[in-house]
Order: structure tokens, then sequence, then C-alpha cells
């Protein structure tokens, strides 16, 4: 869940204890949170809590959004509704998106909530008592046309940095060369609401004096960036700060969107958005808890984690910090700020996919427990090195024989994640001001699994300078590949005594052992890229371990040894679904279902007191005698097909997507339009005459006795008596659900059903399917020679139970479709995908009320 606080009390410090406070930078509620938010802030902190959490350190993960400012007006303006409207809505957007992405807030929060208002203010009160704020009259720019003072963020115009001349600097900052701007100082200014010229004028503001701070600040520098190893992009972003010599800042803004400034001659003004929101770390952790001091003002008992993009650091760093600083009280201050550079929206040339494709890790086939010979795919290229899947033999009188299944053999692997990617797409910086880049929710509509993009965007992580070797949406490959086909002897793990005597099983325990304390060591250093690589590397030695052991003759020859190899593999597994759990939990989850595992269990590779000496004894993770769970598969096949319907869909900006969305809708129009054209013109054309006889046939084979609807799929299983059935629970709009039995099983991955609305045919007769009855049908597409296969989707928005409409054909659905008429079978051979990808009878499109439904990549396909 996104926020966990509404199940568990609050957690406080406990001592004795490590307690560990996170926070990531607070996403603005201006748009949907891009990937570059969200690797850069929420997931790179997230993982690094789970992280903790797995330690057993007392941990608590604190963010929000972030609500006052300039950018909240200027989007209430866009959107022609109020600053809070604008915030209650992307609130749940961002709360949303977070949620899909298996994000542990503590709490998530808001910056407008009361609690913001009043610890604001307290400390503003506490820097005004201490004379550390003063007032002046500064030069702003004033919009005649507006009849107002422009904040920062409500001008544009040239950076005046040599050698940037960004021609879209904000007021505040140019977000190419990162310099921190007063909106005086830019370039042929514009007013982003009327793109007038505005001119300056004198007013009145409070400022914090950073220059008189300076010798506590450089101390607390000085001291924590040691402490606690701050990145060389944090160390270089603050001393170019200092550097340059600090100033007296602004921190007031003639807006009314804010918290007030409780003062009489500047209570018409609002703080600063960059004064206040640090502070909303604070506020938030007082949402969570009344007694967040405890947390906040108890420097020796807590540790604080910070995460953020580049351009936060100076905030972080150096106006945070002398905020604190200047209170005079005993402030919990950052120990530890993790960094990311931008996240850039590139491409990548074929030859590097192609590479990239060659790739695959094993997983869990370690797990795995079968029969032992010969892997045939195996034998044609005998000096390769062989990535493989397995299954242990069972126990005794079973003939089944055991295959070693290489990656990407094409070899009958059910689980293998075959060539599992995400596509590229030109682009440039991600921006979500400026509307560029793949959103939230763009990555929850490729309906490609939470865990792939937990994965692809951390081993992408951004921790250094500017270049990535892999282009944000290029090749994901076969990373977390291999799946957990049986373990133990009839899914049962074996007893084996004395491991350690098993010489390639002893120097796996050491080779392992050392592979943990080197992840550990990189998560403490919150170096997240290299730790989820340490882990994979694990995933390698239990691929080797296996391979080197050659278990299938160990079956027949030395059962004992094999014993060993077997319980040792399953433990491999277990220790990377605990290594692994930080990035991608719920990939972690299914393999402990899988592992038949209590999934309330906590995972740990440490003994009580967080020592990790057991994980160089994996073979003791599992005992003996466990029974493990059904195997199934834990990824999909990405095809190329579907890269580049990804790659269309998402290039460009928003606001390019916007348009070519609308003239999509204008063709369908169109299509709908002449559709209607056309259908008169048969009705003028088609006069009576005595043919009546055909005259009713064609009636009786009209698309409109088909009862199509918008269907929900409530619940979804595998047929108890049929490997290639589903059957699913559909809401079609009446008392129950209807239960339905689909052929879908090979082409469309379990959790890709649940909870998705679907086209379906509500008026065949119903048909026993293996035992059970099918009261509907869900309608799909196929391509040629029926390999890929996907469901016809009506519109997201689209109401569960309307019925889909074919314009131009009018006429109520038959209760039942006749089968002596074969009205099904003669409407069907109408059915398909046009080349646009809308599904369509003859020419007309499957149409709802808010839409027509399509289907994926698949275009000119069959549906039934």
């Amino acid at each position: 869940m996104a926020d966990s606080s509404a199940k568990k009390a609050p957690k406080l410090p406990i001592p004795g204890r490590r307690n560990i406070l996170i926070t990531s930078a607070l996403p603005y509620v201006n748009n949907v949170p891009h990937l570059g938010n969200i690797i850069g802030c929420v997931l790179s902190a997230d993982v690094f809590a789970r992280y903790c959490r797995l330690r057993g350190y007392n941990t608590i993960y604190m963010c929000g959004t972030d609500e006052y400012g300039t950018a909240t007006e200027t989007k209430a303006m866009e959107e022609k509704c109020s600053p809070k409207e604008i915030c209650d809505k992307y609130h749940a957007i961002h709360r949303d998106v977070y949620e899909w992405f298996d994000i542990s807030f503590d709490k998530f929060g808001r910056t407008s909530a009361p609690q913001q208002t009043e610890v604001c203010q307290a400390i503003f009160h506490k820097l005004l008592d201490n004379k550390w704020l003063s007032e002046n009259t500064m030069q702003q720019l004033y919009c005649d046309t507006c009849q107002r003072f422009l904040a920062d963020r409500l001008v544009e115009g040239t950076c005046p940095t040599l050698d940037c001349n960004y021609d879209s600097a904000r007021g505040d900052q140019c977000e190419k060369c990162g310099k921190l701007l007063n909106p005086t100082e830019l370039k042929d200014p514009k007013c982003k609401v009327c793109h007038s010229t505005p001119r300056i004028r004198d007013t009145d503001h409070l400022f914090l004096e950073l220059p008189l701070l300076r010798e506590k600040l450089e101390e607390y520098i000085n001291t924590m960036s040691v402490a606690g190893s701050w990145s060389q992009n944090a160390i270089q972003a603050t001393n170019a700060w200092l550097k340059e010599g600090l100033r007296p800042r602004c921190i007031t803004r003639d807006l009314k969107w804010g918290v007030p400034v409780p003062h009489e001659k500047y209570k018409d003004k609002v703080f600063y958005v960059w004064f206040d929101a640090p502070i909303g770390y604070i506020s938030i952790t007082a949402c969570y808890t009344p007694e967040w001091e405890q947390w906040w003002k108890n420097p020796d008992n807590v540790e604080l984690y910070q995460f953020m993009g580049k351009d936060n650091v100076p905030f972080h760093t150096v106006m945070f910090p002398s905020t604190l600083l200047g209170t005079g009280e005993r402030w919990t201050m950052m120990k530890t700020i993790s960094v990311t550079e931008y996240l850039n929206y590139e491409s990548v040339d074929e030859g590097d996919r192609s590479e990239m494709k060659k790739v695959g890790v094993f997983v869990a086939s370690s797990a795995t427990l079968a029969t032992a010979s010969p892997d045939p795919y195996a034998s044609n290229s005998p000096s390769k090195k062989v990535r493989f899947s397995l299954s242990l033999p069972p126990r005794s009188g079973s003939s089944r024989q055991a295959r070693l299944i290489p990656l990407g053999s094409g070899g009958p692997c059910a689980g293998q994640l075959a060539d599992q990617y995400i596509p590229p797409v030109p682009g440039g910086k991600f921006s979500k001001s400026k509307g560029i880049g793949v959103f939230g929710n763009d990555a929850k509509d490729t309906k490609i699994p939470t865990e792939v993009w937990r994965y692809y965007l951390l081993t992408n992580r951004p921790e250094h300078a500017e270049a990535m070797s892999d282009g944000l949406w290029h090749y994901m490959a076969s990373k977390v590949g291999k799946t957990l086909n049986r373990a133990g002897y009839g899914s049962i793990i074996p007893d084996a005594s004395n491991p350690q005597s098993q010489q390639l099983t002893k120097y796996l325990g050491e080779k392992v052992g050392k592979l943990v304390d080197q992840y550990m060591d990189a998560m403490e250093k919150v170096k997240l890229k290299q730790g989820l690589k340490i882990a994979m590397s694990i995933s390698s030695e239990g691929n080797a371990y296996l391979q080197e052991s050659q278990f299938w003759k160990l079956y027949k020859e030395d059962p004992s040894s094999c014993a060993i190899v077997m319980k040792t593999s399953a433990g491999i597994v277990y220790l990377l679904a605990c290594l692994l759990e930080p990035f991608m939990p719920s990939f972690s989850v299914e393999v402990l279902r899988q592992l038949n595992l209590p999934l309330e269990a906590n995972l740990s590779f440490c003994d009580e007191n967080g020592e990790t000496d057991k994980a160089k004894r994996p073979w003791d993770f599992l005992p003996p005698g466990h029974h493990i769970g059904k195997p199934e598969p834990l990824f999909k096949e990405l095809k190329d097909e579907d890269v580049e319907s990804f790659r269309m869909r998402f290039a460009g900006s928003q606001a390019e997507r916007i348009v070519k969305a609308e003239t999509d809708a204008n063709k369908v129009a169109e299509q709908l339009k002449a559709t209607k054209i056309t259908g008169n013109a048969k009705k003028q054309q088609n006069k009576p005459s005595g043919n009546t006889k055909a005259k009713t046939a064609e009636t009786e084979i009209s698309v409109s006795k088909l009862d199509v609807r918008v269907g929900l799929i409530k619940k979804v299983q595998k047929h108890p008596d049929a490997d290639s059935l589903y059957v699913e629970e559909i809401d079609v709009g009446e008392e129950s659900p209807r239960t339905v039995v689909s052929g879908l099983v090979k082409y469309i991955p379990l959790e890709e059903m649940q909870n998705r609305k679907v086209c379906v045919l509500c008026n065949l007769k119903p048909v026993t399917m293996r035992g059970i009855k099918s009261h509907a049908m869900v309608l799909a597409a196929s391509n040629d020679d029926h390999t890929k296969v996907e469901l016809v989707d009506p519109p997201s928005s689209a109401a569960v139970g309307e019925r889909v409409t074919f314009p131009g054909y009018s006429g109520e659905p038959d209760g039942i479709l006749s089968a002596k008429s074969k009205v099904w079978e003669k409407v069907q051979v109408d059915l398909q995908s046009n080349s646009e990808l809308v599904a369509c009878y003859k020419d007309v499109p499957f149409t709802t009320s808010v839409g027509v439904c399509k289907v994926s990549s698949i275009a000119n396909g069959a549906i039934r």
C-alpha cells in the first residue's frame, strides 16, 4: 500500500535501536508524476526504507504532495478551477500512481494540511525572535494586464548565464544549467498567463539572512557530509553555493495560495514555497503522530536520510538546514543525502538492443526439483555456456524426464522470462511542468507488471553524471528470468546431511556470504543500483552452481549429494527473495507463495541480532520436508510489435499526445459519420420487394442481435481440470457476476486478467466446459496464425454493464442467440480489428458512450 499508517499504530524512536527517518522530495501537484520523479525521489527512498525494515531497523518513510505556490495557481488558471480543487485532484492521482508502484510510505500527506501552517509559522516566529530575518525592498516584475506581481514561476525568459541562454528558464531557476535566478535577471521576460512583457516595481519582503548563518551552516556541512558520506554531486552543488557567496534569501511571495505570513505588515503575503516546502517533511510527520518531535527533535537517536533529484540539493543542504539552525533548537538534521541525476528520455540504437537481448540471468530455477536427462537443446551447441531452468526428479516410481531449458531457446519452459523489455522513445530530459516523459499513469496503462518497471528504473538509476549507458524505454532483457518449477523430490525439500562436506556447496556458501556482505555495504551507503547488481550476481552464482553440480547425474549416481544441491538451491531462491524485496516486493511475495511460505512472514537473511552468517549456509533457509507450492510463470514475453506500439503511443510531449488523440478521435467520428450515411443509403435503396424471406434472413443476422456489454473481471483463476482455461467471475451490470470460461491461459497472464474491463458477449447459449458452465464469452482478437491473442478493451471510463453498440445498426438483442440460425457464426466473420486497432463489425466500431473499443497491437485481426 502507498500509505501503511492507516493499518498500524505510529512508530516512535526506540532507545538502543537504529531509528531511521526517511524522506523523499515532495512531488509538486502540477501534473501526474513521471518516471524521473519516481526513480529520483519516491522509488529510491522506498527501496532504502524496505532495506532498513529488512535489517530490522526502526524505520519510517515520510512523503506527500507539495501543494502551495505559483505552480498550483498557474495550473488552476489553466484548468479553470480553484487551487484547492487542483490539489485535491492531483494528490489523489499521485497517491494512486505510487500505490501502483508499491511505494511503502508510512505517511503520504499534504502540505495544505493545518499542521503545515502551525509548524511553519512556529519556525518563522523563532527565526524572527532570533533576529535571523530582515526586511528589504526588492524589485519584482509586475504585469499590468493581469494587475498583479508575478511570482517566480509565473515568468519565463532567457537564462542570463553565460553559454546557457536557455529560452524557457523559469523565474526561480534555469532547468538547463541549474542556476538559481531572480525573475528580474531573465532576459526578455514574459508573463506565463497573458504572455505580455511585465515591468519592474518595488515591493517589500522578508529575507532569511544566510550570510549571518554561514558559520553554523558550514560547521554542519563539514561534519555531516563526512559522517553521512554525501555523494559527490551533492557536495559539488553545495560548494557551488558557498563559493558563490551566500546572500539573504527572500522567504515571502505576493500570492494568495500558501501559508500566510503571521506578521501585520506582510499579512497579505504567503511564505515562499522553498521556505515552507521542506518544512512539509516535519508537518507530514506531525500528521502521522502528534509526538512528531520524538523524530524531528532527537538528533542523538534518529538518523535522517533524504532523497531527491540534483536540482533540489541546495535547498536541502543550505536553505533548510539554515532555517532549522536559525531556530536555536536541537533538530534532527539530515545525515545522508541521496541524489539522482536527471532521467533522460532517449532511444537506444539497434546494436545495443541486439546485444541486450542476449542477456539472461537465472533467478530461481535453483528452487526447481525435477528429473535429469541431458537437455536436447543444450546438446546442439556444446561449446556454449547454457542458462537454464530445471525441474527436480519426483520421488521414486516416476518415468518423467527432467530437462534443462536454455534461455531464449524456444523450448517448452512455461515460466521463463523471455525477452521482457521496455521500448525506447526519443525525447530529452523528463519535465513534469513541460509534459515531457513517460508518466506514472502511462506505465500503469502498459499493463507491464509493477516489479518490471521498478527493476528497470532501478537498474538505470542515474546516480552519477548524466550520461546513461542505457536509454529509458530501451530493451529490458530477461534479468529476472527462469521460473520456479518444482522444488524437492515430488515438490518436497529433501533432507541433506553434512552439506559442507561437498566442496562445491561449501564454496558456494562462502561466495554467497561475501556477496551478501558487499550487498549490505552498498545498501548502507545508499548505492542502490550497486546493491541490485550484487543481488543479481547471486542468482548467477546459483545458476553456475547448478550447472557445475551436474545434478542430473548426481540424482542417479549419488542421491545424497543431489539432495544437498537441491536443498541449497532452494535456499538460494529464498535468499534472493529477501535481497530483492526492496527492489521488487511483489516479485518476492510471488516467490514466497510459490515456495509455499506464509506471506505475512518477515523476510530476513539475518538472525535476531542482525548477523548475516546464515547467508553463508543457504542450505539451512528451508527445512527438510517442506512442501513447496504450485509453480507459475513470473513474467511474460513482450514482443517487438508491442514495443513499437508503445513507442508510438508515448512519443512526444503530453500536449502532442493530446493532439494525436484528438486527431484519432476525429477520424473515428468521420468514420461513424460515413457509416450513418451508408446505412441511410442502404435504407433508401432497399425498397420493399417480394423477397420477404431474404429480408427476414438479413434481419436475423444483424449485429444488433448480439448482446455485447462492458464487463469487469472481478475474480479469475485457472480451471481446476484444464490447463488452458481460465474461470472468471465477470460483472456485466446484473445482480450477480456471470461465470465465464475462456481459453486464454497461454496468451494472457493471470495478473493481466484481474480487475480488467472487457467486452463480453452475453447472449450465447450457456455451455459446460470441463465441468464448469460458461454463461458468456469474452471477446478477443487474434492474428492470422493464432499465435497472439489480445482482449478487446472498452474505454477505461466506460460504465460496467453498458451495451456496446454499432452505429447504423439498431434493434434489441436476442435473449439467447439462435443456434439453429447460426447468428453468431454469421456475424463473427465480419468482426475484426482495423489498421487503427479499433474493434469493428465490418467498418463500424464497437462503440460505447465514452468512445470506441480497441485492441493493443493486433491490426486486422479476427475477433471471436
